[in-house]
C-alpha cells in the first residue's frame, strides 16, 4: 500500500488575501477555481514540495486559523528566515527546543538560537498567515527525513526522559 499526504486544507477567512500571502512566501499558484460564489478552490505548491496547501470557500467547516504545526522543512533555517523577512514575511526569532526531540507547542519550551550541536531537525522558526494558521521552518538536510531525525534525537535522550 502506498499512501501520499497530497493536500492539505486550511481555513481562511479571505482567499484573496491569503493567496498573496503565500504567493509572497514563495508559494506557486497551481489552480485557482470558482463556482458561483459559494465555491472557490486555490491549490498553492511549497516550492520543492511534493505535496500543496488548499485555501478557499465552501471546502472546510474549520476556524479560520485554526490550523498550527505545519512544517516545511529547509536547508537554512536562518537563511530562509532572512528571505521571507525581506519579503514582508513576519518569521519570529530562531529557536530550538528545550526537550531536543521535537518543539512544543509552547514558546515556553523554546530556547533563542540554532540547535548548538547542529542536529537535523532541531533548528526551527516560526511564521503564520494572516489569519492565525501557523507554520515552522524546520531545518533538514535535503537527504534526512523527519521522522528518522526525530528518531536519532530520541535515542540521544537520557532514558529517564
Amino acid at each position: 500500500m502506498e499512501l501520499r499526504l497530497e493536500l492539505i486544507v486550511l481555513p481562511v477567512s479571505n482567499v484573496d488575501r491569503s493567496k498573496e500571502f503565500y504567493k509572497r512566501v514563495g508559494f506557486r499558484e497551481d489552480i485557482d477555481y470558482a463556482i458561483g460564489e459559494d465555491f472557490r478552490i486555490v491549490v498553492l505548491t511549497p516550492p520543492g514540495s511534493p505535496a500543496a496547501i488548499v485555501i478557499g470557500r465552501g471546502v472546510t467547516n474549520a476556524e479560520p486559523g485554526s490550523v498550527a504545526g505545519l512544517h516545511l522543512s529547509v536547508s537554512s533555517v536562518t537563511a530562509t528566515r532572512d528571505e521571507l523577512i525581506g519579503r514582508g514575511i513576519d518569521v519570529g526569532e530562531v529557536f530550538h527546543d528545550v526537550g531536543g526531540v521535537f518543539h512544543h507547542a509552547s514558546p515556553a519550551w523554546e530556547i533563542p538560537g540554532p540547535d548548538p550541536a547542529g542536529r537535523d531537525g532541531a533548528t526551527f522558526a516560526r511564521f503564520a498567515d494572516p489569519d492565525g494558521n501557523e507554520w515552522l521552518l524546520h531545518e533538514m538536510t535535503p537527504s534526512g527525513s523527519p521522522g528518522a531525525a526525530i528518531e536519532r534525537r530520541m535515542r540521544l535522550l537520557p532514558k529517564d526522559h
